[in-house]
C-alpha cells in the first residue's frame, strides 16, 4: 500500500497501520467504502484528510469519490468532533418556541459556532431539524440525552452537567 509523506502527520503510524488493515479486511467485499470510512471515522475520531488520502489510495479509488462521500452523509465529520454533542432543534415547533435564541446563548456560552468544536475539546455544537418531540419544546440534546422545554436560563445546569463529567 503507498505510504503518504509523514512529515506534518497529526495520525499515528500505529493509527495509519490500523487503517490499512481495515481496508486490507474489506478489499473483497462490494460497496466497501462507507463501511471502511465508518471505521476508520470510529479508529480517529474523524476523517481527516490524511485518513481520506489512505482510504483512496488503499481502495484504489479516487479521492474525489471518498471526499464525496464523506461530505454527502452528514455522519462523516472532517474535523474533530467534542466528547459531548450539543444539538439545538430547529424544527418548527422548536423554532416558535426559542430555539434561536436557544442556540445563540449556547454559542455565547462556548464560545463556537454551530458545526464547530470549543477549543477544549468537551462539546461540539449543531443544529438538526427535527427531534421528533415538538410537544416538549424547544428541544436540547446533549449526546443521548433529550432536553424538553429549555429555556436560556436552564443553558448552565445542562452544560454544568457533563462539564463536571469530565473531572
Amino acid at each position: 500500500m503507498a505510504k503518504n509523506c509523514q512529515c506534518h502527520s497529526q495520525i499515528s503510524e500505529e493509527l495509519l497501520s490500523q487503517i490499512d488493515k481495515i481496508i486490507e479486511s474489506s478489499l473483497d467485499q462490494p460497496g466497501n467504502l462507507i463501511q471502511v470510512l465508518h471505521r476508520a471515522q470510529e479508529l480517529v475520531g474523524y476523517l481527516p484528510r490524511e485518513v481520506q488520502i489512505r482510504v483512496a489510495e488503499g481502495l484504489n479509488i479516487p479521492l474525489a469519490n471518498v471526499y464525496g462521500v464523506v461530505s454527502f452523509y452528514s455522519f462523516f465529520n472532517v474535523h474533530p468532533k467534542g466528547k459531548h454533542k450539543i444539538n439545538v432543534c430547529a424544527g418548527t415547533a422548536c423554532y416558535v418556541k426559542g430555539a434561536k435564541q436557544l442556540l445563540e446563548n449556547i454559542q455565547e456560552q462556548l464560545d463556537v459556532k454551530p458545526g464547530g468544536t470549543t477549543q477544549d475539546g468537551q462539546f461540539s455544537l449543531g443544529m438538526v431539524r427535527c427531534v421528533g418531540a415538538c410537544g416538549l419544546g424547544p428541544v436540547v440534546t446533549v449526546d443521548e440525552d433529550v432536553h424538553a422545554q429549555v429555556h436560556p436560563g436552564k443553558i448552565p445546569s445542562i452544560l454544568s452537567k457533563y462539564s463536571k463529567e469530565q473531572q
